[in-house]
């Protein structure tokens, strides 16, 4: 990228891709460096839920709520193929919550912002309703409500792909070391993964660095103007342990709750937990502690027990949690924070956020670079798709059934999990495949060489990991055994890609 770009992004997040994206479709020149891959933190280990936060209620966080509700619907119109919606059964544990709290909150929840898309709450007898069946019985009634899922790294990487299409330059494997201020703009530092560096000009800044959001600061010479406290999130994925679409809510005897949500077909996803986390003791990790914690949430109230053995996958991600001085790592806010030095070329960081909220943050982050360069442009990105979220005016099912008329060789389940990551632009990928063969060899997990020369061309893949966790969910599938045949195979397809 010749010359002076107007923004840096650092940090290919959800909360970078998004600021990318946004402010390239405003017309600015932009860069995002990401250190690793796309998503390959916090952004691909979540909850990989869309929701308002119906806990956040109980700390008065009615704003945050409210916004998260109203981006949910955003979403779900707008990238129909990764976001979908899903029930969630919340039983009632009278030693906990009373009836009428949740009732309370579930009538909030339901009403603080305009639902278009989803049901709204009800009540459940769970000695007649089937939803009953997987637990216990210690709980005779209970609640659904609504919210959605995402598949949260594929979020990430659609963002980076709208933010391409729309000229921004995208690098991966690309360290920010530092960055020198003058009036007129940042002379930056980079790194790419062989070790060459490189000098560009950038007339603004936007950390999104996330848990590293202070060392960009750092890196900067700028002043840290907030803190950040990191909070570990945990999960634990087993064999499935009910049938059927539906989630759980259980309230936990620490008044945290667990999700229980169906996954990937085959499994169980179970979480979250909320540990501080040191940044020098490594890579977040499940830790014994937290993977029993989460067995003993589920086995009070479920009427198959889950123990440490039953595990068969586990992954941490660490939330960058803006500091609000809360004692209680639950009850820190996840509302963001967006700061603005100003004092010369201007620098923006994002301190905290959601998954959810991603857009509406990069919308504010967007708004407040364009006004500081002296080129306001209006916000653009909650009625525009991203990509593959263009069915053609059909709905996700009306899209799969002509899909699978278009494409009879393909299994079900296999084009859904098709549909899931790359929706309207299915046929892109396919290639107007007329047989299976065509589609070239299984690779494992059900990649084709066609999907994975997709990958690696569109979408930033540079090692086997990127393909099977993150773009898509498929090692979960796979033995150690698969796996590593995959990465025999990733290599020789890579290099000719």
């Amino acid at each position: 990228m010749p010359g002076t770009i107007d923004l840096l992004v650092i940090g290919g997040g959800a909360n970078g891709a998004g600021i990318a994206r946004d402010a390239a479709g405003r017309g600015l020149s932009v860069l995002l460096v990401e250190r690793g891959d796309l998503g390959g933190a916090t952004s691909s280990n979540s909850s990989k839920l869309v929701h308002g936060g119906l806990r956040y209620l109980e700390h008065r966080e009615f704003r945050l709520v409210r916004e998260a509700l109203a981006e949910r619907e955003v979403l779900l119109r707008t990238a129909p193929h990764i976001v979908w919606p899903m029930r969630f059964v919340l039983p009632h544990v009278p030693d906990m919550r009373p009836r009428w709290m949740l009732r309370t909150g579930l009538f909030l929840y339901d009403n603080l912002a305009k639902r278009v898309t989803l049901p709204g709450s009800q009540a459940l007898d769970f000695r007649t309703h089937p939803w009953g069946a997987p637990l216990n019985g210690a709980a005779t009634h209970g609640f659904a409500y609504s919210d959605a899922w995402v598949e949260d790294s594929r979020l990430v990487i659609l963002n980076a792909r709208d933010a391409a299409a729309r000229g921004a330059e995208v690098r991966v494997r690309t360290r920010f070391i530092g960055a020198a201020r003058d009036a007129e703009g940042w002379t930056v530092t980079l790194e790419a993964e062989g070790g060459q560096r490189e000098t560009i000009r950038a007339r603004a800044i936007a950390n999104a660095a996330g848990p590293w959001v202070m060392q960009a600061l750092q890196d900067t010479g700028v002043k840290a103007p907030d803190r950040i406290r990191l909070v570990r999130g945990s999960h634990i994925v087993v064999p499935a342990l009910y049938e059927g679409d539906q989630a759980y809510i259980l309230q936990n005897d620490d008044r945290r709750v667990v999700f229980v949500i169906p996954y990937e077909g085959r499994f169980t996803l179970i979480g979250t937990t909320d540990v501080p986390h040191d940044p020098d003791s490594g890579p977040p990790r499940c830790t014994p502690e937290e993977a029993a914690y989460l067995c003993r949430a589920v086995s009070r109230q479920f009427r198959k027990p889950v123990t440490p053995e039953d595990i068969v996958w586990t992954y941490s991600g660490v939330r960058p949690l803006h500091d609000d001085g809360a004692e209680n790592p639950s009850a820190v806010t996840r509302d963001y924070v967006l700061k603005m030095d100003r004092s010369a070329a201007p620098l923006l960081s994002v301190f905290g956020g959601k998954i959810t909220t991603y857009r509406r943050l990069a919308e504010d982050a967007a708004t407040q670079l364009c006004d500081a360069l002296g080129r306001p442009r209006p916000a653009w990105t909650a009625g525009s798709t991203l990509p593959g979220g263009d069915l053609g005016g059909l709905s996700a099912q009306a899209f799969l059934a002509a899909a699978a008329a278009r494409y009879p060789f393909l299994p079900a389940d296999r084009l859904a999990r098709l549909f899931h990551c790359y929706g309207g632009e299915l046929d892109q990928v396919l290639g107007g495949a007329a047989s299976a063969g065509e589609l070239g060899e299984d690779l494992g997990g059900g990649i084709t060489e066609r999907e994975l020369d997709w990958m690696v061309r569109n979408e930033w893949v540079r090692a086997p990991d990127d393909a099977l966790w993150r773009r898509t969910k498929r090692g979960l599938h796979m033995t150690p055994a698969e796996r590593d045949r995959f990465a025999v195979a990733f290599q020789g397809l890579a290099q000719v890609a």
